[in-house]
């Protein structure tokens, strides 16, 4: 295929417009990594608030996934797991 006069002329804008627009999502990209660095950074003060307290922050994540997962899926998790159990005497 050959290249033009006028698509080479075309080339140096459509370059700066891919290079602005690629320059935009990777600083949007960072800007989403520090706000989850700092949503991160607050997820553990609340654990360490809640420990100062006397809260198990173990079993609270452990809540926490369970509160994520539908009530079918834990139900039957549960079920396997005292089925486990019930056959090894625990």
């Amino acid at each position: 295929m050959d290249v033009t006069e006028q698509d080479d002329a075309a080339a140096p804008d459509t370059y700066r417009v891919t290079a602005d627009e690629l320059r935009q999502f990777i600083e949007r990209y960072e800007r989403l990594e520090a706000e989850k660095k700092d949503i991160a950074d607050q997820q553990k003060e609340v654990m360490a608030e809640a420990k100062g307290r006397g809260y198990d922050t173990k079993v609270m994540r452990k809540v926490i996934a369970l509160r994520k997962r539908e009530p079918d899926d834990i139900a039957e998790e549960e079920a396997v797991l005292d089925m486990y159990k019930s056959a090894l005497g625990m």
